[in-house]
């Protein structure tokens, strides 16, 4: 048997990167997957070879989510799980950020992950409880120079995930966040998106920088990144809510002067 066997789940961005992988990983514990992105050529394919449900979402569309909610529960009737995983990453100094680009980055990260558990919550509620899973970051809980605005957004997602925690506790939904540092996705090595690179090489130069940076000496995985978010969404962590879980190879815990 699978931990999340008979579950139905909606993982966001889900069409590459860590979303994809948890795509994967639930559907082998049981669990139908909706696979849930912009990516629509990409998530298709994701979501026909793990027989799962499709569907087109912009998470910072309110109208995108109805539609998205409709769709599931007409394929499959109910809805026991989310993990809102989908998320944009800009680089830019604060003070030289364009109101566009800060107003782009807080739609995405901050606007989704509420606008998901805004609308997804009711149904959870009506399925006897489950889990919603956040995406945050390291930068949750501490700052980074150059991705000011990303830092900003994952650290109201740690908001958020803390009261709706505390709000839907007695409708029996637990509400967690991620926290992955860096991990090997699109996101932070755009050779994967480039079919002429070498996206192994690329892996072994940031597993080269991290390891001046991270005690665990490389870059994280978002197969790791994944296993986390079955933890939290499985009766593993029955009795785990509204807090942060930090996967970033020992990156947090300080700096070595040695």
């Amino acid at each position: 048997m699978g931990k999340l066997d008979g579950r139905v789940v909606i993982v966001t961005g889900a069409a590459r990167g860590q979303g994809e992988q948890e795509a994967r990983l639930f559907a082998a514990e049981g669990a139908r997957v909706v696979v849930a992105d912009v990516l629509d050529d990409r998530g298709e394919d994701v979501a026909k070879e793990l027989d799962a449900l499709y569907v087109h979402l912009d998470v910072g569309r309110e109208d995108d989510w109805g539609a998205a909610v409709a769709a599931v529960k007409g394929a499959y009737g109910r809805i026991d799980g989310l993990v809102n995983n989908a998320g944009i990453l800009r680089f830019n100094a604060l003070v030289d950020t364009p109101l566009d680009e800060f107003l782009q980055v807080v739609q995405v990260n901050q606007v989704g992950c509420f606008l998901g558990i805004k609308t997804v919550a009711g149904e959870i509620a009506a399925a006897g409880g489950g889990t919603i899973v956040n995406t945050a970051s390291y930068t949750a809980l501490t700052g980074m120079a150059a991705v000011g605005t990303y830092t900003a957004t994952k650290h109201a997602i740690l908001g958020l995930t803390r009261v709706a925690a505390l709000e839907l506790a007695h409708q029996r939904i637990r509400v967690n966040a991620i926290c992955p540092g860096a991990v090997d996705t699109p996101m932070s090595n755009p050779a994967q998106l480039d079919p002429t690179a070498d996206p192994e090489e690329m892996t072994r130069a940031l597993d080269e920088l991290y390891s001046k940076l991270v005690p665990l000496g490389r870059v994280g995985r978002p197969e790791e990144v994944a296993r986390l978010a079955l933890f939290l969404t499985s009766e593993d962590s029955s009795y785990i809510t509204g807090q942060p879980f930090v996967i970033d190879g020992g990156w947090l815990a300080g700096v070595s002067v040695i």
